[in-house]
């Protein structure tokens, strides 16, 4: 019984049936308790209006009936979502709060900002289809009155990923899913490479996947920004600061083949303001972990992962940062305009940046050679080691590139099976999920936040149905195994 509704995890929306009856009762109450108090200071004053004795702007608000967790492109999304799908206008009270304001160290900005359709899972590729129709109309979505259109600085150049001999069945099968799903992909036999491409060097290449339509790459800052414009707009409330406790209430239950389960509910949010070492309380109905690469430690803190080895009590959530370097090099031989998003089946990747022979890529290290995610600063060997010989090996110009500059970014990484965590957990009711997309969280955000608005609202996915996603899967050891990761 248990299991089967796991693997369901569908209900009434949070919001649809709680929202309501919080704000006509205890946040409209509260309001006129505190109008009540103000009227008693004012007597006894002298002077005129009511004013507060002290700035209190930078702090939340008391009060909020989402809190979101994580200011990056998903925790947006979803709040964006959620106040564009309210069935009245201000209905529902959003905050959203962000420890790092100037998103110095936020994997949004820190990426190389592509979008492709090319993936082995169904779900996967459905988001994409819709997060580009999203990117590619985006001031049909994110428009603010008097505010200049946003250029998204779009290149749709498309993703290229090359196969070896013995990934080139994986890869037929992965296309004819992508085309399923409605995806212009097609096959390319190394002669094709070779007089599409002709600085490709196809040595090792059986196989090749070429995205037609609506791959490419685009301006991650851009996209943050006009959504963070739009939800202000909106009514979002904003907050810099850091999440550092939940209280909550619980349930011990019992299911009907006799297993006990204990049900909790967060009902406040404790934030740490910038530059204070106190925290200001926020009563809240329901919390969503967008927080990224930290939302592991997000859930800790709700006491997810926290019972017996086995159990559904016990079962973390296995998401962890993990470090990636992004390097940026110039070439004047390189690959010209018509250069796509070239994945090698080594794991290396570039891609051109602008139009001055200038190129980005890296490439994943391998499982026991990952990298301290303590810091963000770069490893040059690496690039040297791991990434250059087989970039000079597929493309013979890159022998003589000069490496002009390289960061480092966080992957929200999933340890299960590379795949995002979407909607509800099953014990902390009202706590969902936006996160462990394991790198392709920046491109399919737009329909992330979609799906995530329409559990909350609705109680279960509308437009594109992310059940593989569930967090229950961890516990029922039900993969959603991605094979088309970065």
């Amino acid at each position: 019984m248990l299991r089967r509704a796991l693997r369901l995890g569908l209900g009434p929306g949070l919001l649809g049936r709680g929202l309501g009856a919080h704000r006509e009762g205890s946040t409209l109450a509260w309001h006129g308790k505190v109008s009540e108090i103000k009227k008693k200071i004012q007597s006894v004053l002298p002077g005129g209006a009511w004013s507060p004795l002290c700035d209190t702007s930078h702090l939340p608000p008391e009060h909020s009936d989402v809190v979101i967790v994580g200011g990056g492109v998903l925790g947006l999304s979803v709040a964006y979502w959620l106040k564009r799908l309210e069935k009245r206008q201000g209905a529902i009270r959003v905050l959203v709060v962000e420890r790092d304001h100037t998103y110095s160290q936020a994997s949004t900005v820190l990426s190389v900002g592509g979008i492709r359709q090319q993936f082995s899972l169904p779900e996967n590729i459905q988001l994409s289809l819709f997060s580009v129709e999203f990117l590619r109309n985006i001031n049909e979505y994110l428009a603010v009155v008097d505010d200049p259109p946003l250029d998204l600085q779009f290149n749709p150049s498309g993703y290229l990923f090359l196969a070896s001999e013995e990934g080139a069945t994986i890869m037929e099968n992965n296309v004819k899913v992508q085309r399923q799903q409605g995806a212009k992909v097609c096959l390319m036999s190394p002669e094709q490479l070779r007089k599409k491409f002709p600085w490709m060097n196809t040595e090792g290449v059986a196989l090749a996947s070429y995205g037609l339509e609506n791959e490419g790459w685009f301006d991650p800052w851009c996209l943050l920004q006009g959504l963070r414009r739009k939800v202000q707009s909106m009514g979002v409330l904003f907050c810099h600061g850091e999440v550092t406790r939940f209280v909550s209430s619980s349930n011990h239950m019992e299911t009907a083949i006799g297993e006990k389960v204990t049900l909790k509910r967060i009902h406040e949010v404790h934030v740490k303001v910038d530059h204070s070492q106190e925290y200001q309380p926020v009563e809240c109905s329901i919390v969503v972990n967008a927080a990224g690469a930290w939302s592991g430690r997000i859930a800790e803190l709700a006491g997810i992962g926290k019972g017996p080895s086995g159990t559904l009590q016990g079962t973390k959530l296995p998401v962890e940062p993990r470090k990636r370097y992004v390097y940026l090099w110039h070439c004047p031989q390189g690959p010209g305009l018509e250069a796509p998003l070239v994945a090698d089946p080594s794991g290396a990747y570039f891609r051109r940046e602008g139009l001055g022979n200038n190129y980005l890529g890296g490439c994943s290290p391998a499982e026991e050679e990952e990298p301290d995610p303590g810091n963000l600063e770069v490893d040059h060997d690496f690039f040297q080691e791991k990434v250059w010989p087989h970039l000079a090996q597929r493309v013979p110009a890159f022998e003589t590139l000069k490496v002009r500059c390289a960061w480092a970014g966080y992957y929200d990484y999933n340890t299960f099976d590379q795949n995002g965590v979407v909607g509800p957990h099953p014990l902390v009711v009202n706590m969902y999920f936006a996160t462990g997309f394991s790198g392709h969280g920046l491109q399919q955000a737009p329909a992330v936040g979609r799906a995530v608005a329409e559990m909350m609202l609705e109680g279960h996915f509308q437009t594109i149905n992310l059940s593989p996603f569930l967090f229950s899967r961890f516990y029922l050891g039900e993969k959603a195994q991605e094979h088309c990761i970065i």
